[in-house]
């Protein structure tokens, strides 16, 4: 009987285009069920009620602040995409695998889910314990296909300190919420009715750049 040689373990990067779509997306809420679970348990070890912080606000300005927040973003967003050479933004092709081929409601899902289990782990529980400036850190890392393009990892650590920031201005964790799923949500729209063109243009960058170095 062979034994077992941890050494001989070895870990290579996948490429996007090598995960079928139904793969992506089972990775996709995985992920995400991981980070809300996570969020909870977090919370609960501050001695805190995770319910309570998704209790819908009184007042009107909540939901203002997120919907003004996510407008700026987005502002920002099309400007650089307009002005910066695409290379500088490319993420791989990852978002444009979640969403190109979405229907307008599972973009609208996905959206949804993700601003909920990630406000809840980063907002809802790490910056209660760090604050926004580290949890924006973290939050900027965890992102890892951004992290070969300093615009991009700013522009999510930016994102990040501003969601945490509307946070400590209204109080509730909808605020944040509201922001990252108004984006999320345009950003994904965006991608699936951008011209077919523009699309293909990617794909055949994504092609020609995929073959690894020998």
């Amino acid at each position: 009987m062979k034994k077992f040689d941890p050494r001989k373990i070895r870990f290579r990067q996948v490429r996007i285009d090598e995960i079928d779509d139904r793969t992506l997306m089972l990775n996709l809420y995985a992920t995400q069920a991981i980070t809300l679970v996570l969020g909870v348990v977090l919370i609960l070890f501050q001695g805190r009620n995770p319910v309570q912080l998704l209790f819908f606000p009184s007042g009107w300005h909540v939901w203002l602040w997120g919907a003004l927040f996510a407008a700026a973003v987005i502002v920002v967003d099309i400007l650089i995409s307009k002005w910066v050479p695409e290379e500088v933004t490319d993420d791989g092709g990852v978002n444009a695998r979640l969403f190109q081929n979405r229907s307008i409601l599972h973009i609208v899902v996905i959206s949804f889910v993700v601003s909920i289990c990630e406000e809840m782990l980063f907002r809802g529980a790490i910056q209660h314990a760090f604050g926004p400036y580290w949890t924006s850190i973290l939050f900027a890392a965890i992102h890892v296909r951004y992290l070969r393009h300093w615009l991009l990892t700013g522009l999510v650590f930016g994102i990040s300190y501003g969601l945490g920031w509307i946070y400590v201005q209204t109080e509730s964790l909808w605020a944040p919420i509201t922001a990252h799923f108004v984006i999320d949500t345009i950003m994904g729209l965006i991608i699936r009715y951008r011209k077919p063109e523009e699309n293909m243009g990617e794909k055949e960058e994504e092609s020609s750049g995929s073959h690894p170095e020998h």
